[in-house]
């Protein structure tokens, strides 16, 4: 089949892989000029396997307002006059309870098994280089609370297979000594091993070139910008661009928080709003005093990751509507939180910021599969912050579908 995958990220990128493998010409079609230019550009990079439990969740509720207070907090909500950011909202309140929340992380760690096997398996088959690492994670706890919380929920995730162990303050300290500095700050912690991280930006590049390298049947048409998804008798016939009509078989939309705007002429309401993330990268100059495995400081909601002699630092879920723009406050709060943290990993004058939009659903869970009612079109959206870590599993599934298989894993919870 001729498949075009509208979206040059992490999940457009590795839906290629997937469909190429299983012998269909494919055409990436991205507006921007190289891959990994929108939320796959400089996100928390890490590969969180075991750490998929949804935002939804049912505490969440209660420690809204606190946030919204806290010029500090991980979290700010500015409405807008989008009736699609009103519906999100309303869904994710919903969401918000003990058995969806356990649903959804079921289903979760599910699909993030299946990428974890996929993505080693990929990193020994390319010889590309994305800065990844076995790194294992560490998830903080600031008080007993947030401790019998996390094992609470890895006593849940160990009866689906997940290893995880759960650590005192000093144990926390021998694993990871960068973190001396905020000892006070910590009551424990929770420690996956099995964690990786990587250069997501580095990872689609690398991937792009493989692929259009080794495979003849595999473009790239960059710099093109979709405007309008051809459809004609009930199926999809192709995309119009900036540059024309492109034709295929079959469409895959993998565009993230763009893909809402695409999908709506064909009657598809897409559930998913961008919440709008920061980043810092960073260039690691006293080894020492940088963190060696990722770490999470659950407090904050913060999260760090060595990426070669790079410290990256992510943090922010915004719900702010679909720019880009990097506000001060913002991001003189998440470099107060990492220089307090790691305050002699680095020069912090050479820091390079960033923010994002990350494409959500209210529950978490992500939209893959065919698209109901439109024969020929294929959905690959609402990772959410999971975007790299899911990419390959998602990618499988959808590769799975248009070829006619059974789907690798269960598919209840993840159709439009």
């Amino acid at each position: 089949m001729r498949i075009l995958i509208l979206g040059a990220g992490v999940t457009g990128l590795t839906t290629a892989q997937a469909l190429a493998d299983d012998g269909h010409a494919v055409t990436v079609v991205d507006a921007e000029s190289r891959p990994g230019q929108g939320a796959s550009f400089a996100n928390g990079a890490q590969l969180s396997y075991s750490y998929v439990a949804p935002f939804a969740a049912p505490g969440v509720i209660g420690k809204v307002p606190g946030w919204m207070l806290d010029p500090d907090g991980p979290l700010r909500f500015r409405p807008q006059a989008d009736p699609g950011q009103w519906k999100w909202l309303i869904a994710f309140l919903r969401a918000c309870n003990p058995t969806t929340a356990e649903q959804t992380t079921r289903r979760l760690l599910l699909l993030s098994a299946l990428s974890r096997q996929l993505m080693h398996g990929l990193a020994a088959r390319h010889a590309f280089d994305f800065a990844f690492a076995p790194a294992g994670k560490l998830v903080l706890q600031p008080d007993a609370a947030g401790m019998a919380a996390a094992q609470r929920q890895m006593a849940l995730q160990a009866a689906w297979g997940t290893e995880q162990r759960a650590l005192s303050r000093a144990e926390c300290l021998a694993l990871e000594p960068a973190l001396a500095g905020i000892a006070h700050r910590i009551a424990g912690g929770i420690h996956t091993p099995g964690e990786d991280a990587g250069d997501c930006r580095l990872f689609c590049e690398g991937l792009a070139q493989s692929l259009t390298r080794s495979n003849a049947a595999v473009t790239l048409q960059l710099g093109t910008r979709v405007t309008q998804i051809i459809r004609a008798e009930g199926r999809v016939r192709g995309v119009m661009t900036n540059a024309g009509v492109i034709e295929a078989d079959a469409v895959v939309l993998a565009l993230g928080v763009g893909a809402r705007a695409l999908a709506r002429p064909l009657g598809l309401d897409l559930p998913i709003y961008p919440l709008k993330g920061y980043s810092l990268t960073l260039p690691i100059t006293r080894a020492e005093a940088a963190p060696r495995i990722s770490v999470t400081d659950s407090a904050a909601k913060v999260v760090y990751a060595r990426i070669g002699q790079q410290l990256r630092v992510a943090g922010m879920a915004d719900v702010v509507g679909y720019s880009t723009r990097i506000e001060e406050k913002r991001l003189s709060t998440l470099i107060r939180q990492a220089r307090a943290a790691f305050p002699d990993a680095t020069d912090w004058r050479d820091l390079h910021p960033w923010a994002g939009l990350r494409p959500a659903t209210p529950t978490g869970l992500p939209i893959l599969g065919a698209a109901p009612g439109m024969q020929g079109l294929y959905l690959n959206l609402g990772q959410g912050s999971l975007g790299f870590t899911l990419a390959m599993g998602s990618a499988a599934v959808v590769a799975a579908e248009i070829a006619g298989r059974a789907p690798p894993i269960p598919m209840e919870g993840f159709r439009l």
